[in-house]
């Protein structure tokens, strides 16, 4: 026993005074715990060493203390693990309770925007309609502040650590906050001192949610003809870290001294007379203290009553090399997005909220018909770049349309997931799948947009991307065009660029010299549909059967009026590479062919 050997003994003595060992004995049929404790009794004229030589020994019986100890640790862990498991199906309650509450909510917002949209609705119903809406964000609002709550007694708020332009966000800070004192008749004012960087590393959205939390309280709890200001101030930089200060001050209603202890607290209102206008859950500042204390930073207040408050944040941030104008803010006209959602409604609002900011969007409500519809816009080389993806979807769910889209198109197209329910459980499975982010549900046009420009900056890649594209200087073409006047014009707009024309009457002639050509002679083939003799889609079957290389690959471009997806298809089956509708528009055509030439040579 490795307890009672002679070198454990005089290791341990020579650092401890005494040394014991409790363990279960067996004796004349009956099981007791008991201890052996041993001690140095060495004297100082046994050695001069002053190692241990002599030991005296003690046996105690310890059965009844064992025991009750161990009672009491059994009862522990149990406890413990009653705790956890009450603690995940609270976590699981609130997830289920997220989704069943988000999904009529998704009905009623998206039918009430939709009804807005009627200008036949009277005056009166249109009051309604508003404060319907009114109603029902705020109710997302007390739902989205008990989901973060429990993300975070729970420990599952993680905070990101990517590059984000520090201006842009106070643009969107102030662009929401000087609407909402506008409405209210206040006064706001954004300050930016002490030499803040564009750029910072750090948790953007996070940040963001801190300071969009206090200053909508500071608006709430103020009354015109009063004022809330913002200040910004970097207060120290060290190494490769800045210290930033946020102050928020209102001419608001203050908080009384005995409550400001008790402000951070979850479900604490200052006021909870059954008279208070200003009613919410009482936990937007527990979770912004906790948010801000996850950064590793501090949160102040100081109050007068009937003057007014200032809250004082300071975290750290990251610096970061990147300097200059944030050149990366997505102008929303550019923007061409897929929804994919078989709830109609739903997908209706996400349309109706993304148009109301500019953004162009097509909608679907299957994960195949979505596939269907990237194919045909990456045809006409008008691609989306961005697809929101509901995560329940009939047939074809939304993170296995997911998975399909980056396998067809790789990163052609941001991929964001829109749920009702909270997502952290699907997280790794998504990024597995080649989902870039998430957003609630009811979709908003701002979260959109902010996650977008968070994942192209994460990725370091352009929000809109730019494709490769060689020079069409002395490239030569080939083009197939019965119309001699359309022939004509499309020569000139080639010449602009300097390239060679080779024209064919009609598609039969274009076998012809394009078989009759040397390999790799031409560049390009540009391919009218409808002609005489033989059509766009025989002589492309026909040139792509020849028997040579560069049939295989070069590119074919189909000039049609005809613009439906199934003359899309139709060009797809024959092997054409794009497909350009009528009148074509020069820009459109350049860069199609300097693509498409590009990928070939690449």
């Amino acid at each position: 026993m490795l307890f009672i050997s002679p070198d454990n003994i005089r290791d341990k003595l020579s650092r401890y005074k005494k040394i014991s060992y409790r363990y279960l004995v067996r004796r004349q049929g009956k099981e007791y715990y008991e201890m052996i404790s041993v001690a140095n009794v060495s004297s100082a004229d046994n050695s001069g060493d002053g190692g241990v030589h002599a030991v005296g020994l003690g046996l105690t019986i310890v059965d009844s203390e064992m025991r009750d100890s161990i009672a009491k640790n059994e009862a522990l862990a149990q406890a413990l693990a009653t705790a956890e498991e009450a603690n995940k199906a609270k976590t699981a309650f609130l997830s289920n309770m997220s989704h069943e509450i988000r999904t009529p909510m998704n009905a009623i917002i998206g039918l009430d925007s939709l009804a807005l949209q009627d200008e036949g609705v009277s005056q009166k119903t249109r009051s309604y309609l508003e404060k319907i809406n009114d109603s029902a964000h705020h109710l997302m609002n007390l739902i989205n502040d008990i989901l973060d709550m429990s993300r975070i007694e729970s420990g599952r708020l993680v905070l990101r650590r990517e590059e984000f332009p520090f201006r842009g966000m106070l643009e969107q800070i102030n662009t929401l906050v000087m609407s909402q004192c506008a409405e209210k008749g206040l006064k706001y004012e954004c300050r930016v001192i002490g030499g803040v960087s564009d750029y910072y590393i750090g948790d953007d959205m996070k940040l963001k949610q801190v300071l969009i939390n206090i200053l909508s309280n500071a608006i709430k709890f103020t009354e015109a003809p009063g004022s809330v200001t913002l200040t910004v101030e970097r207060t120290a930089e060290f190494g490769d870290q800045s210290t930033m200060k946020f102050s928020i001050k209102d001419t608001g209603i203050g908080i009384s001294p005995e409550f400001i202890p008790k402000l951070f607290e979850p479900f604490t209102q200052e006021n909870v007379d059954k008279k208070n206008k200003y009613g919410s859950t009482g936990l937007g500042m527990a979770i912004t203290k906790s948010i801000v204390e996850l950064m590793n930073g501090k949160i102040s207040v100081e109050s007068q009553k009937g003057v007014g408050s200032e809250f004082t944040v300071v975290v750290t941030l990251k610096n970061s090399d990147h300097s200059g104008t944030p050149a990366g803010t997505v102008k929303p006209r550019d923007m061409r997005v897929l929804i994919a959602d078989n709830d109609s409604i739903a997908a209706g609002h996400a349309k109706l909220v993304l148009g109301d900011m500019g953004i162009s969007a097509d909608i679907c409500s299957t994960g195949r018909e979505a596939l269907r519809m990237l194919r045909m816009q990456h045809v006409k080389h008008n691609p989306y770049n961005l697809v929101l993806i509901d995560r329940r979807m009939n047939g074809v769910g939304g993170l296995e349309t997911a998975a399909r889209i980056r396998g067809l198109f790789d990163k052609e197209a941001l991929v964001i997931i829109m749920t009702a329910m909270n997502w952290d459980d699907i997280v790794d499975q998504a990024r597995v799948c080649g989902v870039d982010g998430f957003v609630s549900k009811p979709v908003s046009a701002a979260n959109v947009l902010s996650e977008f420009e968070r994942i192209a900056r994460k990725n370091n890649i352009s929000l809109l991307k730019k494709t490769r594209r060689v020079e069409l200087k002395g490239r030569h073409i080939l083009m197939a065009e019965d119309v001699f006047i359309n022939a004509e014009i499309m020569k000139q707009i080639m010449l602009q660029k300097e390239a060679q024309i080779d024209h064919a009457e009609n598609g039969k002639k274009a076998v012809n010299m394009f078989a009759a050509s040397k390999p790799g002679y031409y560049d390009a083939v540009l391919m009218d549909v409808r002609m005489p003799e033989m059509d766009g889609l025989e002589a492309t079957a026909a040139i792509r059967a020849l028997n040579r290389l560069d049939a295989k690959t070069v590119p074919i471009i189909a000039m049609t009026a005809n613009a439906f997806d199934e003359d899309v298809q139709r060009s797809l089956q024959v092997g054409m590479n794009a497909h350009l509708s009528k009148p074509v528009e020069p820009e459109h055509l350049y860069s199609t062919l300097e693509e498409l030439i590009w990928e070939v040579e690449n």
